[in-house]
């Protein structure tokens, strides 16, 4: 079955802090949250100007106060870029308190990433193998506490199939999968339809992502993600491509959460977004449930 949630990024802009976020699930009966983590405390974040968790926070006061909004966690952002230099150190730390953390929190799923740029000095089998060591040692982790490393098409080498195709075998194993993003793929100039159907049996969350017209004919194939979508899903150029991504999904049973990635604009925008994706899941469901 298909559930609903949301990246709180959609509150950036807003100020809102991660309780805010939880209000809004509840108002809207969205059940599932996806948000970034910070390993450590920064200012914005502590006086409530910010919609992600600070690892030093109490996971399971986190999880206490969820529940009580009925609410859980579909997956951890951790997407510290793999493919620049510091990563060996920075990121390998910080993916693995990020699984530490999520395991009491009650989540699975971590999503990780590479930059937009091609890393400068080094060749691109450079920067595979030292993504691909990164992911050795954060998998040991992931094994040890039953966790999904998910690899999200947000980077200069995550939205090339060639290359995803590559991360996704660095390693046999159930717990290295992928994190479709029907709007990065799109930016980048690749066909997010023809991208799920080839990692279709890799894919364990999903964001969703429209793209507007301004964007679209100015800077795609240009960038290889979009922070925050500035149009409300359903009604960018993106349209097509994400019911059919729905398709796809349907096809393989898909038992998992789409997460909606959009600007909020304080809850109107993610609400317009809310409503449409909310048909394409009703759908969806009703077809698997008949198949």
């Amino acid at each position: 079955m298909i559930e609903i949630g949301f990246h709180t990024d959609a509150f950036n802009s807003s100020y809102w802090n991660f309780e805010k976020c939880l209000e809004w699930a509840q108002k809207n009966d969205v059940h599932y949250i996806e948000c970034g983590t910070i390993d450590g405390v920064s200012w914005l974040h502590g006086l409530g100007y910010q919609p992600h968790i600070s690892l030093v926070e109490d996971p399971l006061a986190v999880r206490r106060k969820m529940e009580k909004y009925d609410v859980k966690f579909s997956q951890l952002d951790a997407a510290y870029p793999l493919s620049v230099p510091d990563a060996s150190y920075l990121a390998t730390t910080y993916i693995n308190n990020t699984m530490r953390w999520a395991y009491l929190a009650g989540c699975r799923h971590i999503d990780t990433t590479d930059h937009m740029f091609k890393p400068e000095g080094v060749t691109d089998e450079e920067a595979l193998e030292s993504m691909k060591r990164i992911y050795g040692e954060v998998l040991e982790t992931a094994v040890r506490y039953d966790m999904i490393i998910n690899i999200e098409p947000h980077g200069y080498y995550t939205t090339k199939p060639e290359y995803m195709e590559r991360m996704l075998n660095f390693f046999d194993t159930p717990h290295l999968c992928m994190n479709m993003d029907t709007g990065n793929t799109f930016i980048a100039g690749q066909d997010p339809v023809a991208f799920c159907e080839k990692f279709k049996d890799k894919i364990s969350h999903v964001h969703i992502k429209d793209v507007s017209q301004s964007l679209a004919d100015s800077l795609r194939g240009e960038l290889t993600g979009i922070a925050v979508s500035n149009t409300a899903i359903g009604d960018g150029v993106n349209v097509d491509n994400i019911k059919k991504c729905f398709d796809i999904l349907v096809d393989i049973k898909y038992d998992g959460v789409i997460s909606l990635e959009c600007e909020g604009e304080g809850g109107p925008m993610i609400e317009k977004s809310l409503a449409w994706v909310r048909e394409l899941v009703d759908d969806a469901n009703g077809r698997m449930a008949n198949s």
